[in-house]
């Protein structure tokens, strides 16, 4: 682990400790233009984020909790080094009670991840990777476990609320995983997948900090993530991608395959 990585990991827990878990089931929520929630948590989190990663290494730090004239504006310029964090994702959850929601913290450079870290406060559990480094929950190289080599026997995340209309309603009918899950985190579902507590993933529209230091964590533990219609993931619109991914690539491929012949 380099210092950087270490550093950025006592960040994510340091904020979790102090924003985050004290505010948990006890903080009021608001509606963004969009329809999601957001709170003073996740405010505050990305506040002391900001301050944490920028004295880590001077680059922007691109927010969830943005406007989206700042998004693009930050994007453009932070080719060369852009920090990127959700400070809560899985906001709905944190409101609600729900123990399944992360901080997440990736360190791009030309637009791919170099680093990331999703952090899950209340289990305290950290996933992390470095481009080129292997990823870990903790002390634990991912995957954790051995995944099944069929696909029926799979446990599949699916955001079927993202999805276009025939395919949900496919899936609903004539799924081909074994069992399904939808827990309301991206970050996380990127992260229990590369551990190999989901085996297939499938969701019809991320934003960047959804994904972008997931994708690299599943990555770098052997898995596979590309666009819904077998496309190149890191290809196109990073505000607005698709993601059929698995934590293997023989996984992926007869992932892709079952899409493929089910695409009108």
């Amino acid at each position: 682990m380099t210092s950087v990585l270490a550093a950025v990991i006592e960040a994510a827990r340091a904020v979790g400790r102090a924003e985050v878990m004290p505010r948990y089931l006890k903080v009021a929520h608001a509606r963004k233009n969009d329809g999601s929630l957001f709170t003073e948590a996740d405010l505050a989190a990305q506040r002391d984020l900001i301050a944490r990663l920028t004295a880590i290494a001077p680059y922007p730090v691109l927010g969830e909790e943005m406007a989206d004239a700042a998004h693009q504006r930050l994007w453009a310029e932070g080719a060369d080094g852009l920090w990127c964090v959700d400070p809560i994702d899985g906001t709905t959850n944190f409101v609600c009670g729900m123990p399944f929601f992360a901080m997440s913290i990736a360190l791009l450079k030309r637009g791919r991840p170099v680093l990331g870290v999703v952090y899950d406060p209340q289990a305290d559990e950290c996933f992390h990777a470095e481009a080129g480094r292997g990823a870990f929950l903790d002390g634990d190289r991912l995957p954790l476990k051995t995944a099944p080599d069929r696909l029926d026997r799979c446990i599949a995340g699916v955001d079927f609320k993202r999805l276009p209309r025939d395919l949900a309603v496919r899936l609903a009918a004539e799924h081909p995983y074994s069992s399904q899950r939808n827990l309301g985190a991206s970050t996380l579902d990127w992260c229990y997948l590369a551990a190999g507590r989901l085996h297939v993933y499938l969701h019809g529209g991320q934003k960047l900090w959804d994904y972008a230091a997931g994708a690299l964590i599943l990555e770098e533990a052997g898995g596979r993530a590309g666009a819904m219609d077998g496309g190149e993931f890191w290809a196109g619109d990073p505000w607005t991608r698709s993601v059929a991914a698995a934590c293997t690539p023989d996984l992926q491929a007869q992932w892709l395959a079952w899409l493929a012949a089910r695409s009108p």
